[in-house]
């Protein structure tokens, strides 16, 4: 039997979160700045607060200052978080820092725990993961062009990275380099600790990409000739590809979740415009064409969220969720999307306009087709397992028929 309710210990900390967001998080979005998020002295007061509240970096384990509460709980958390574009930065849960910080928690030395991992937690610094390339799909990480070999007690990496996200505030750098092209394809690439400023490693551009709210950018970075220490390396040589497969799992149903708040605050606002809103003597929600407007966003943000929460619930289970994730990868961005778009609908020239997140809401949703594995991959996965269970299935059944 699924059961996603939260226990009283989770309701007491969600009802403080919701209190945060509405007390601080919505208030304090008017002072965005693109590109860097909200100014320190508004930012750190409230990131303090929900410290206080005992609500921060909630993803992590209590043993490195998280909550452990498991997924289904950051499942419920994330979407009261992602419903404001600076949600995950005050409560500190903010990509790519999550991602990393998982990686440093299960692969990082003790040394790297202390100098990367702690500081990171704390939010003394800021980290990116550099793994995409220019001229490699980004879909296939199997198929790195950037090199990293070994040169006495050093690391040499050389090679081209971009739409590198945080790249501009951050402190260090996790990349992905092949150090034995003739390997297997899943044993080529590994992970290293790369920190900012060492020569070798330079940003090239901040990459113009569609929303405005995208904290550090979207950077090209070039490695030509970076020297790191042999202490460096992230894990085990070769490993590059299972970490990141660990990285990229939670972070793709971290955004389903996220998505979850994103759909929630577009439809509310979609109820209340159509409510007050009159046009021809009536009021927009009146009118059919609204109604099914508001029916199917409620249907689809429903099943979306169901969907999320069960892919979660069978992670906490220990069970593999590879399949369920791929599928809400793909479901939850198109339903982002359109709940998105009927809510500008509604709201018409207003939902087109800056007064209102919409707009800024519908131009970050777009990318949700293509982080993380663009929408066909996803689909492919799903329908080869399904294909590959149910021919099983088929064999198994041909097996004991015999």
């Amino acid at each position: 039997m699924y059961d996603f309710s939260p226990t009283e210990e989770q309701k007491e900390l969600l009802a403080r979160a919701k209190r945060i967001m509405e007390e601080d998080v919505y208030p304090a979005e008017k002072y965005i700045v693109p590109g860097v998020g909200l100014p320190d002295e508004i930012l750190k007061p409230i990131q303090q607060k929900v410290k206080d509240q005992n609500l921060w970096a909630a993803h992590l384990p209590i043993k490195v200052g998280g909550l452990g509460l498991g997924n289904v709980f950051l499942g419920l958390l994330n979407e009261l978080l992602g419903s404001s574009p600076i949600g995950p930065r005050v409560f500190g849960t903010a990509a790519p820092d999550t991602g990393n910080t998982e990686i440093l928690m299960k692969a990082g030395t003790p040394e790297q725990i202390a100098r990367f991992l702690q500081p990171v937690i704390n939010d003394d610094i800021r980290s990116c993961f550099a793994m995409t390339e220019p001229d490699v799909s980004g879909a296939d990480p199997t198929g790195l062009q950037t090199r990293a070999v070994r040169d006495g007690d050093e690391w040499v990496i050389n090679g081209k990275k971009w739409f590198i996200s945080n790249a501009a505030l951050s402190s260090f750098a996790i990349v992905m380099a092949v150090t034995d092209p003739d390997a297997p394809p899943h044993e080529r690439a590994t992970m290293f600790l790369v920190e900012k400023g060492t020569p070798g490693f330079n940003l090239i551009r901040d990459i113009g990409v569609m929303g405005d709210y995208s904290e550090g950018g979207h950077w090209e970075i070039h490695f030509d000739n970076c020297r790191i220490p042999a202490e460096n390396i992230l894990g085990k040589v070769g490993e590059g590809f299972k970490l990141a497969q660990m990285r990229l799992g939670p972070g793709r149903i971290t955004h389903a979740m996220r998505w979850l708040g994103v759909m929630n605050r577009s439809f509310d606002l979609m109820l209340d415009y159509s409510i007050k809103r009159k046009t021809r003597g009536q009021a927009l929600a009146e009118f059919q064409t609204i109604q099914n407007f508001i029916a199917d966003s409620a249907a689809e943000i429903s099943a979306s969220r169901l969907m999320t929460l069960h892919a979660a619930w069978k992670m906490d289970q220990g069970e593999d969720a590879r399949k369920e994730i791929a599928l809400i990868k793909f479901y939850g961005a198109k339903i982002l999307n359109d709940v998105i778009s009927r809510a500008i609908q509604v709201h018409g020239s207003l939902g087109y306009s800056k007064d209102t997140p919409l707009e800024a809401f519908y131009r970050e949703a777009r990318a949700a087709h293509i982080y993380d594995g663009p929408d066909e991959v996803h689909r492919m996965v799903v329908a080869k397992r399904f294909l590959k269970e149910h021919k099983n299935k088929l064999n198994k059944e041909l097996t004991e028929a015999l």
